[in-house]
């Protein structure tokens, strides 16, 4: 075992004591924390931020028409269902993490509770998934950035590169300056997209109260133009029906709602840099629900209620347009298409920002676990104390994407890639949900920290719903690809780290001669 693996703090045993060593205690943070290099830079108000973000992303503001007019308002029911299954989820990663805020990553209880093996190809896979998200983020970034001066009659295709490059270097940069600097930059992201939700929730709101009717709009995003109606309540059970097309295209809402919800598990990364953790962790979770009802269930009552939900209709080319441009359109504000775009702006900036510092964290953790003195040098804290090469890296790789959307072949295999990413996300959430059952189980658990409640009824529920999202992607032509690509990279990836510490397990008991 290396010098990292002891600086890690927790892989032999969370927080650096065996298993059961104070079973029937909570150790203080700061005893927990005598290996923690990172600084504890981060506020209540940073986190409680930071887990907004990690809830909100640019798919409210332009992909729920989708979902929409794929269920009608039952899509409602689909969101709160979902949303009640991830914050079993963040319950369970909470209750590791009271337990040891020193970690950096709740992919270290996968290898403290289920082994080396599982806990590499989950802190590998998660990593990879995250700088191949991130190459999709930053393409997304310059796309919405280009439609917003588009509606400017500004043309900056030709730029697109420069704007990925600028983008990336800056955010890399607020991750680099200190963590405190990253807690900001969330702080003001989210406090843009909430201000738009409020802001629409409220027109949507007064447009009811008044009896509001409109003419017939050519919305900015949409082919057709979109009909006369009125905002009221009765727009939500006109023609209700839970699936009104077919149960298939309601099984299918389920991913698509489920991968909206994807990165809420942020807030467990920023853990062992949190001021105050086990007074902050468990508010900033238990919040998740309300965040949910106002930001998901709130936004889309309200845009029912102006839009009826059967006049959401695809394009030619598939696409739709932002229900948000829909409502504020309606409202007479013609400028809102400039609004939402530049709203969308921040929350994709958002997400690559929070993404390469969990890039980044977990880069850290996996190199100061290597036994490769040259790859341990990744594993290094700057004098900010962030890790300042593994973001670095990280960010090197995302930058990438430019040169790979430039070669067809290179792109398409890209795409097949960066969505079997979605897929893998699942195993490491089904793998976290066993960790925690081998939590409860085990000598370490504290009984009076902030425990996930009928555990395990929850984290059964949890652990098949899951499963049935996985199931989900065979049903479809467009998400099949990746769900066969997931399972290969299980088999062959997850086998290849099982017989790796297998056969490493048995190589040093050999020559201890047990």
């Amino acid at each position: 075992m290396s010098d990292a693996n002891t600086r890690s703090g927790g892989m032999n045993g969370v927080g650096g004591t065996s298993a059961g060593a104070d079973g029937a205690t909570l150790k203080s943070v700061e005893s927990l924390d005598a290996n923690n290099e990172m600084d504890r830079g981060l506020n209540n108000r940073h986190v409680q931020f930071i887990a907004i973000g990690g809830t909100i992303g640019t798919g409210l503001f332009l992909g729920s028409g989708k979902s929409i007019a794929l269920t009608g308002p039952s899509i409602v029911f689909v969101y709160i269902g979902v949303g009640l299954v991830m914050f079993m989820l963040m319950r369970a990663i909470g209750e590791m993490m009271y337990r040891d805020p020193s970690q950096h990553t709740f992919i270290n209880f996968i290898t403290r509770y289920l082994g080396n093996g599982w806990g590499k190809f989950a802190g590998w896979s998660y990593w990879i998934v995250l700088v191949l998200i991130g190459m999709t983020e930053i393409t997304a970034v310059s796309t919405y950035f280009i439609t917003f001066f588009n509606t400017f009659d500004i043309d900056l295709s030709a730029w697109k590169w420069l704007i990925e490059l600028a983008f990336l270097v800056v955010l890399a940069t607020i991750n680099l300056i200190a963590v405190k600097a990253f807690g900001e930059a969330e702080f003001w992201f989210s406090m843009i997209k909430i201000t738009l939700i409020c802001a629409m929730i409220v027109t949507a709101v007064v447009m009811v109260v008044i009896g509001y009717h409109y003419d017939s709009v050519q919305i900015v995003g949409q082919s057709a133009p979109s009909p006369a109606g009125h905002a009221g309540l009765d727009n939500l059970f006109t023609n209700f029906s839970i699936a009104p097309n077919g149960w298939l295209a309601f099984l299918m809402s389920f991913q698509m709602v489920f991968f909206a919800y994807e990165a809420i598990e942020f807030v467990g990364v920023t853990v062992s840099e949190t001021q105050n953790p086990r007074k902050v962790l468990p508010k900033a979770i238990n919040e998740i629900i309300m965040r949910i009802l106002i930001f998901y269930v709130g936004a889309l009552v309200a845009i029912m209620c102006i839009v009826p939900w059967t006049t959401f209709k695809p394009n030619k080319d598939g696409s739709f347009a932002s229900p948000f441009i829909m409502v504020f359109q309606y409202a007479g504000l013609n400028w809102a298409s400039a609004l939402v775009f530049f709203v969308v702006i921040t929350a994709a900036s958002s997400s690559l920002n929070s993404l390469l510092y969990s890039a980044g964290r977990h880069l850290y953790q996996l190199a100061i676990e290597s036994e490769s003195p040259a790859f341990q040098r990744i594993g290094v804290v700057s004098k900010r104390r962030v890790p300042a090469r593994a973001i670095l890296v990280s960010a090197a790789l995302v930058l990438l994407s430019p040169v790979i959307n430039a070669f067809p072949q290179v792109s398409s295999a890209f795409v097949l890639f960066s969505s079997a990413s979605s897929a893998v996300i699942i195993f490491i959430y089904i793998l976290t949900m066993v960790a925690h059952r081998r939590y409860r189980r085990s000598a370490d658990f504290i009984p009076d920290g902030f425990v996930m409640p009928a555990y395990k009824v929850t984290n059964t529920i949890a652990i098949v719903f899951f499963v049935f999202i996985y199931v989900t992607l065979f049903l479809a032509s467009d998400t099949i690809g990746s769900a066969i690509a997931g399972l290969v990279w299980l088999a062959v990836f997850g086998g290849y780290c099982l017989l790796h510490d297998h056969f490493q397990n048995r190589d040093l008991k050999a020559a201890l001669g047990r």
